[in-house]
């Protein structure tokens, strides 16, 4: 089968690979029919990764359609359409009843030499009963963008909101205007918040994070930036802050803006970040949460909003390439000539 395989820093290839098969009971085998190249896929792709002499799986978003199923999977048959979450898990364990399906006790990530990536005709899911989440077999092509999200950008923004601790009548601030960010400004309207900053520069994304909900919009970086977000919270900074981006810059910003007693959620991948102990932490009473989103456990109630119409987070993928063009695809996104690129088979 064809897949996608990065090499090293720009050098993605897309090969003939090992056919996907079931190893374990509790696999399943999806055919891909949608996939994505996600924001944390740049990570590496710009060298922040070590790459073996037989590359690396790329891909960790995907829905398709089950083709088989181990002797013990019960929850999904062949044939069925699925969403599969960017990390697999049996959602029975402990730390799965907790809702953080990303420390499952029997769990992993998706794209590695272990499981395989989703940037491909075709991809081994281990513990598929947990993992796989059903959608509607007739669901509407025009939904499908929509549902791709689910298995992990829309559920890592509703994760930033809710570690944020956003709630109705609260001020929020989205630091990154990049797809996650963009689904945190849904997240965020969709939890009640009362005013809603995106932090960003892109005109095409602002058009989008308006359209999403942002009442307000800082083009600024650093000490105006900062400066910017206090004359619009009557200088009190926001309640909560969403720090999509991983950087220490846009960590620093997030406990420049936030008010004492507020709360980050961080869900960029961190980068050389540094968080002082003492102060504003401490001295501020700031809560800082968050890390990979479990969107498991997110996904049902998204997947209700995204059926019924509530919300179109599909709207942050502005182009489409089939899997040959992947390499195109991380090109494109690499040089922000598109925000995020879907796969379709």
């Amino acid at each position: 089968m064809l897949a996608a395989i990065m090499y090293g820093p720009g050098d993605v290839r897309i090969e003939n690979v090992p056919d996907a098969r079931i190893t374990q009971p509790t696999d399943a085998i999806v055919r891909t029919t949608y996939a994505s190249i996600c924001g944390s896929d740049l990570w590496p792709y710009r060298g922040y990764a070590e790459f073996g002499a037989a590359g690396r799986p790329m891909g960790h978003e995907a829905i398709g359609v089950v083709e088989e199923v181990g002797a013990a999977v019960r929850n999904v048959r062949a044939g069925d359409f699925v969403a599969m979450p960017f990390a697999f898990s049996d959602n029975t364990c402990v730390h799965c009843q907790a809702g953080i399906h990303t420390s499952c006790l029997h769990g992993g990530f998706f794209g590695n030499s272990e499981v395989g990536g989703a940037q491909a005709e075709a991809i081994r899911i281990p513990q598929a009963d947990g993992t796989l989440v059903a959608l509607p077999g007739g669901a509407d092509k025009a939904l499908m963008a929509s549902l791709l999200t689910l298995t992990d950008v829309m559920a890592t923004g509703h994760h930033a909101a809710v570690t944020a601790r956003v709630a109705p009548g609260k001020a929020v601030a989205v630091v990154g205007d990049g797809a996650v960010g963009l689904c945190g400004v849904i997240a965020a309207r969709r939890l009640g918040a009362e005013q809603i900053i995106i932090m960003g520069r892109h005109e095409d994304r602002i058009a989008l994070a308006r359209r999403f909900g942002a009442t307000d919009v800082v083009s600024e970086r650093g000490e105006e930036a900062v400066e910017h977000v206090r004359k619009l919270t009557g200088g009190y900074g926001v309640h909560a802050v969403l720090e999509c981006v991983g950087t220490d810059q846009s960590m620093q910003t997030c406990l420049s803006i936030v008010r004492p007693g507020g709360a980050i959620g961080r869900v960029g991948v961190p980068h050389e970040v540094d968080i002082p102990a003492l102060a504003p932490t401490f001295v501020k009473n700031l809560t800082i949460s968050g890390g990979p989103a479990p969107a498991r456990a997110y996904m049902d109630e998204l997947l209700r909003d995204v059926l019924e119409g509530t919300i179109e987070p599909g709207l942050v993928f502005d182009r489409v390439v089939s899997l040959d063009e992947v390499p195109d695809g991380y090109r494109a996104m690499d040089e922000r000539k598109a925000l995020k690129v879907m796969v379709k088979m």
